[in-house]
């Protein structure tokens, strides 16, 4: 019996999970910032004050990471054997990856100018592509599950090959919070040496904006029509499926601390919105190993070794 009734997805456009969150000590937390923006506010039409806790692409990066063993700098174990793309040095280091490069396949590193051009010139080869000609997308899509599924996933954009080579990302997610309220604060930064030095290199007083919220919420979004649209066999279906809510599970339980001064946690139990009859999230470890045993099923479809190495250019 497999943790996830796929059944109830057979006809489903989306399936839509929130969850709240609270801060992990305290009722403060920092938000997201962008440049000469600041902190991202904005009101409803019945005049809630909301905010933008994180963003889409900071949560896709978060969810990536979630596969990812740092100390080890591969994959978590159950998840060994999933294709992706790393990036050696001459003398045979590990120097990035698919999964960690901003653009993915698309990185300068695998594909672009600081390649060695082999593998870009296979892959081209590989999913038949021509300038001048239509894209044979089912190849294409074959690819990416064959060399870095993750890029199904989380979206790519390979203009290094062609611009029109391009996947939408399926799995999606942000966090805003409403009824906010800010928490002005401040400290200082010391030089118990030369206190009155200038330029900064003294003493130098600083201002902190932080928030209160009367509640915060996760979003997330998987494109259930979108995953179905790509042609794939049914095992390759269930493992996007079934490796997006792992996702969603390993971010909100080990990495929801977004910031030095933004520490969250989960506040209650999941929801699922849509399929509306009744769909249960399975826990974490019950998606690692449905991920793990579809990862074995799907190995045929897999490049041989999983992990294809190319060489950078330096």
């Amino acid at each position: 019996m497999t943790a996830i009734d796929y059944d109830k997805f057979a006809k489903e456009p989306r399936l839509l999970i929130e969850a709240k969150l609270k801060p992990l000590q305290g009722h403060r937390f920092q938000p997201t910032g962008f440049a000469d923006l600041g902190p991202a506010r904005y009101t409803l039409p019945d005049g809630t004050e909301m905010l933008l806790v994180e963003s889409a692409q900071s949560v896709a990066n978060r969810m990536e990471l979630a596969c990812w063993d740092q100390a080890a700098q591969d994959l978590i174990e159950p998840l060994r054997g999933l294709p992706y793309i790393k990036v050696m040095t001459k003398d045979g280091g590990h120097a990035t990856n698919s999964l960690l490069e901003a653009h993915r396949i698309n990185s300068e590193y695998i594909i672009g100018s600081h390649s060695d051009g082999k593998f870009k010139d296979s892959f081209t080869e590989e999913i038949e592509y021509q300038s001048d000609g239509r894209v044979n997308w089912r190849k294409f899509r074959d690819a990416l599950f064959k060399y870095d599924t993750n890029s199904l996933l989380h979206g790519c954009f390979l203009e290094e090959i062609g611009g029109r080579l391009r996947i939408t990302r399926a799995i999606s997610g942000f966090i805003e919070a409403a009824g906010v309220n800010v928490a002005e604060s401040g400290g200082v930064k010391n030089n118990i040496v030369q206190p009155d030095l200038k330029g900064g290199e003294g003493n130098v007083p600083f201002h902190r904006t932080e928030f209160t919220a009367r509640e915060i919420k996760a979003y997330f979004n998987l494109d259930l029509a979108l995953l179905r649209g790509y042609g794939l066999s049914d095992g390759a279906q269930r493992l996007l499926i079934a490796l997006s809510l792992f996702k969603i599970r390993r971010f909100l339980s080990a990495g929801l601390r977004l910031r030095t001064a933004c520490d969250l946690e989960v506040d209650g139990e999941l929801t699922v919105t849509r399929p509306k009859d009744g769909f249960t999230v399975p826990d974490e470890t019950a998606l690692l190993e449905e991920s793990k045993g579809l990862i074995g099923k799907c190995k045929p479809h897999f490049a041989d070794p999983a992990v294809t190495e190319v060489q950078w250019k330096k």
